[in-house]
């Protein structure tokens, strides 16, 4: 018999586990043949860099005119809709696992974002928004002085008083 050491962790994996097991028998298709496909919900990515927060969305199957992006009281929404593809159904078994449907995808950014320096850009399916960083949110760096910081007067300015 093997120890294995309990770790707290592994209960969230196989709650995930557990989760998606759950999802999976409930979302399939239903009766019909073809069945209703399962909601489509684009993976993304939250980065930070020094300058900006990068926001990477999986649009797979999306055309650029089919995604709006827009800024509301500092909430960043990506919206959009992944057309269904009409296909041919010929004798057989005919399934379908692909999503489609609308999406919406929200962020709360922090206060002070410029909303006009927001950039966006959709290479190959993936869509990057690129917000850069609150002016007050960067590192500053704050110079030491040593001994006294008040500046002396100069004979031209004691004389006039």
């Amino acid at each position: 018999m093997a120890l294995v050491r309990w770790e707290p962790v592994r209960i969230n994996s196989l709650q995930s586990e557990m989760n998606r097991l759950f999802n999976t028998f409930f979302d399939t298709p239903t009766s019909g043949g073809t069945g209703s496909p399962r909601r489509f919900v684009p993976s993304t990515d939250l980065a930070e860099t020094e300058t900006h927060y990068v926001l990477k969305a999986d649009l797979p199957g999306v055309a650029e005119g089919d995604v709006s992006i827009e800024l509301d009281d500092n909430v960043l929404t990506v919206s959009g809709e992944r057309k269904v593809e009409q296909e041919e159904k010929r004798e057989g078994f005919h399934r379908v696992e692909r999503s489609f449907g609308r999406f919406r995808r929200s962020l709360k950014l922090p206060d002070g974002v410029d909303a006009d320096a927001i950039a966006a850009t959709f290479d190959k399916g993936v869509l990057e928004i690129r917000i850069p960083k609150p002016e007050a949110r960067k590192p500053r760096r704050v110079e030491i002085k040593v001994g006294d910081a008040t500046p002396a007067l100069e004979a031209s300015e004691t004389a006039s008083e």
